[in-house]
């Protein structure tokens, strides 16, 4: 699409909606910035434009009709669902609605590795970056990461290596997106709140390889039913790993060794002792991240030499330290129940727990069965504690204690864990009705154990 002297709607003023808007003015189009919050202050909104705020009108509230008249494209930031009544009044006329990534990928020159997934995809895909960055010279880390790919598509050459972490708002709206290597980590209820039936869901995962061709490879985890029985579909040629069976082709666990199983004897690869990074689901990321790297042809020894030095990602199983004979854990990237569990399985210490937060629309059953007799009480804040107090206690679980506060909870675990406990913040919810952000929380966190 031709976007010159165009007026394209980029809805959203945060890192994606201001990528979007320089991406925007750079390709000669007329940007116009759109925050439906009536809050929300102009003069703040240009000065995060910087040398592009003459080039983008920005709205605040409602957009006049004269203007939606001129909107040709309609670029909504992941954080604004496609079924609002803004974005229907542009699909009801046939007006085309691309995701960031989309807009990001028509741009962007290169080869691209796209990582999605309920959990894992934050480690996975720092990980595959630093072993890019170890071997090609041109490499870009983006997306739901915290680095907008729109922004960085601009600076790109046909030299350039892509990894992306694609969340499934991202994969609401594409068109011609098409990454050379893609991973689907896993697919759990999430974001049942936003897609509403798990079937959309996982549709919306599987569009990182929709338009993939058999030059393409996707990596897939063949113990998840979702993305094993997609593998049947796929475009790309698919590369399975697994942590609980024995694959005839595809990456696997067997004891503590990674194999690579072939046409011909398995292989081994490496000894899960020889990473940093704690719990299977980490074995699992790791596993993923050597296949998308053998696809893009890194030899294995700068894969294995990155792996080795690799340390865990902020907020995911991060050990935040030992104070008083106590381990700290900060999971605040377990931000719902699968994530979780992760959190639970890495534990091997009597652990205080602290969960809650906002309501995605999950359930707690199966986190719950996870505690499997290592859970010693669990600290409970936030809109759902009513709601997992209840379904802990359905399941026999009664160690539970409730706090109003963040930090009520944490000086409620210091208080009462003793010397060889661990206290871990898992909450298996989202942190948006306490929180900015998980990143705040877990922020919060660690400040707080680092001044115990």
């Amino acid at each position: 699409m031709d976007l010159k002297d165009k007026k394209v709607l980029v809805i959203g003023t945060g890192l994606s909606g201001i990528g979007s808007a320089h991406l925007l003015c750079n390709a000669g189009a007329w940007p116009i910035l759109l925050d439906e919050n009536e809050k929300t202050n102009e003069a703040d909104v240009k000065a995060k434009l910087e040398h592009d705020a003459d080039n983008v009108k920005v709205v605040i509230g409602k957009l006049p009709e004269d203007l939606a008249k001129e909107i040709v494209l309609v670029v909504p930031s992941p954080a604004v669902p496609l079924d609002t009544d803004t974005i229907k009044s542009f699909t009801d006329r046939n007006i085309p609605v691309w995701s960031e990534i989309e807009l990001a990928y028509n741009f962007a020159k290169g080869k691209l590795i796209a990582i999605t997934g309920t959990n894992g995809k934050t480690t996975t895909t720092t990980l595959v970056g630093e072993i890019m960055k170890a071997y090609f010279k041109d490499v870009y880390v983006v997306g739901n990461i915290g680095h907008s790919y729109a922004l960085e598509a601009q600076k790109m050459t046909d030299d350039s290596v892509t990894v992306a972490e694609i969340s499934s708002f991202q994969l609401e709206a594409v068109e011609n997106f098409h990454a050379n290597v893609s991973a689907i980590l896993n697919i759990t209820p999430d974001h049942l709140n936003r897609h509403h039936t798990m079937e959309n869901y996982a549709r919306c995962k599987e569009n990182v390889t929709v338009n993939g061709t058999s030059e393409d490879t996707c990596v897939l985890n063949y113990d998840n039913e979702y993305t094993r029985e997609f593998a049947k579909n796929c475009p790309s040629k698919v590369v399975f790993f697994s942590s609980h069976e024995k694959l005839e082709k595809g990456f696997y666990l067997d004891g503590e060794e990674i194999y690579l199983a072939g046409d011909s004897e398995p292989v081994r690869i490496m000894n899960i002792h020889d990473m940093n990074l704690v719990g299977l689901c980490n074995v699992e990321n790791v596993m993923a991240a050597i296949a998308m790297a053998m696809a893009m042809k890194v030899p294995m020894a700068t894969i294995l030499r990155v792996i080795h030095d690799f340390k865990a990602v902020e907020h995911r199983i991060e050990f935040s330290g030992t104070k008083n004979g106590v381990d700290y854990y900060n999971d605040s990237k377990g931000t719902n129940p699968d994530a979780a569990i992760q959190g639970i399985k890495a534990m091997s210490k009597p652990t205080f727990l602290i969960g809650g937060g906002y309501d995605k629309g999950s359930e707690y059953d199966e986190w719950i069965e996870a505690f499997d007799g290592k859970v010693k009480e669990l600290v409970l804040i936030g809109a759902t504690a009513d709601k997992i107090d209840a379904c802990a206690r359905k399941h026999g679980f009664t160690a539970i204690h409730h706090e109003d506060s963040f930090e009520g909870a944490l000086k409620y675990c210091t208080e009462n864990a003793e010397p060889g406990d661990a206290v871990l913040l898992s909450p298996a919810c989202a942190s948006w009705d306490m929180f900015p952000s998980y990143e705040v929380r877990g922020k919060m966190f660690k400040n707080y154990v680092n001044s115990l």
